[in-house]
């Protein structure tokens, strides 16, 4: 039989019990940048089926991509891409058991989180630089 006296408060351990870390941080970002990589493949999906349409729909898509909010949401993708491949990255290395140790962990979150925007902005310099 379930106990009831505790009925009104978390039987667990709450996100209020817990110090907030950048590994905590990280590991909520990884999963936003999941399903923000979703819908960031519906981009894709239009701008390749704008390409299989007319020459017209292209480049109205092209111009949308090529506006500050278009290309403020490619660079957010890219981000997002990257971050999550080095956090996927990070979590195969834990996989193979590898990593564990505490001061481990935050160096790989740090590189993690350093090494997204890097690459991202290295990204983006060269195709910026090419056209």
């Amino acid at each position: 039989m379930a106990d009831t006296r505790n009925a009104g408060r978390p039987l667990s351990p709450h996100l209020q019990v817990y110090k907030k870390s950048l590994t905590m941080t990280l590991s909520i970002v990884h999963r936003i940048t999941g399903v923000a990589l979703s819908a960031g493949t519906l981009l894709l999906v239009w701008w390749l089926t704008a390409a299989a349409t007319s020459d017209q729909y292209f480049d109205f898509v092209q111009a949308v991509f090529g506006s500050w909010i278009g290309k403020l949401v490619l660079f957010g993708f890219t981000w997002a891409l990257i971050h999550h491949t080095l956090g996927g990255i990070r979590h195969l290395v834990w996989d193979v058991g590898r990593g564990f140790e505490l001061k481990d962990v935050e160096m790989g979150a740090r590189l993690t989180l350093a090494g997204s925007i890097i690459l991202t902005v290295i990204v983006w310099a060269i195709s910026l630089g090419v056209s």
